[in-house]
């Protein structure tokens, strides 16, 4: 019986963090928006506050998503959330409280945002989050997002 147990327990480990080492690439799209399609806003500094989400990379992640939304449309999110909370980009994490208390999303906000302002394209910047570029993203102390 407990080696049956053991085996369950490991089994159900396994199958709940299969994402985390899955090469499927989480949701995106391909372009921006359409002209004229209505995305629900990204959530204010001012919302955040309310919610005492006042952390410097929690800011800066907002503002980040804020600044080029419709490029964040275009990126995926590594912490799988399009699984388990439906969300479509990257871009959804910002809709809602969920960008400021995870931190790959933050980190891929603040990666989309500092390489947009190199000039890159939207699929360099997805290819580099693909890659896991964003994971050299200092979330202690980030860069302001201006």
């Amino acid at each position: 019986m407990k080696y049956f147990l053991a085996t369950f327990a490991l089994i159900l480990a396994v199958g709940i963090t299969s994402a985390q080492w899955s090469n499927e690439v989480p949701a995106y799209h391909n372009s921006p928006p359409a002209k004229g399609e209505k995305l629900p806003p990204i959530m204010s500094q001012q919302q955040l506050e309310t919610y005492g989400l006042t952390q410097p990379a929690q800011r800066e992640a907002y503002k980040a998503a804020e600044r080029d939304s419709t490029l964040m449309y275009q990126m995926p999110c590594y912490c799988y959330c399009d699984r388990h909370a439906g969300h479509k980009s990257l871009r959804s994490c910002f809709e809602g409280t969920h960008g400021a208390n995870c931190g790959t999303c933050a980190q891929e906000s603040l990666y989309t945002y500092q390489m947009s302002k190199k000039g890159w394209s939207a699929k360099q910047i997805r290819d580099g989050i693909i890659r896991g570029d964003f994971k050299q993203i200092d979330l202690t102390n980030p860069a302001p997002v201006k």
